[in-house]
């Protein structure tokens, strides 16, 4: 878990639709790890993986 991430490199999904906060957000770190965080309350830090393990869950939730 970190909490020591830029607020202004998070990149919410072009699927999030309303202005109910309720959205998924990402960015790359500056070691080049992905963070995903809750939109709604950052101060709870994100869950951050390396770029390939990222890659194989997005192929998996896409397929």
């Amino acid at each position: 878990m970190r909490h020591d991430l830029p607020s202004s490199r998070w990149r919410k999904s072009s699927y999030s639709s309303g202005d109910t906060g309720a959205c998924l957000e990402t960015q790359i770190t500056h070691d080049g790890l992905i963070a995903v965080g809750d939109s709604k309350d950052r101060s709870r830090g994100a869950f951050v993986f390396p770029a390939a393990a990222w890659s194989v869950f997005l192929r998996h939730v896409k397929g």
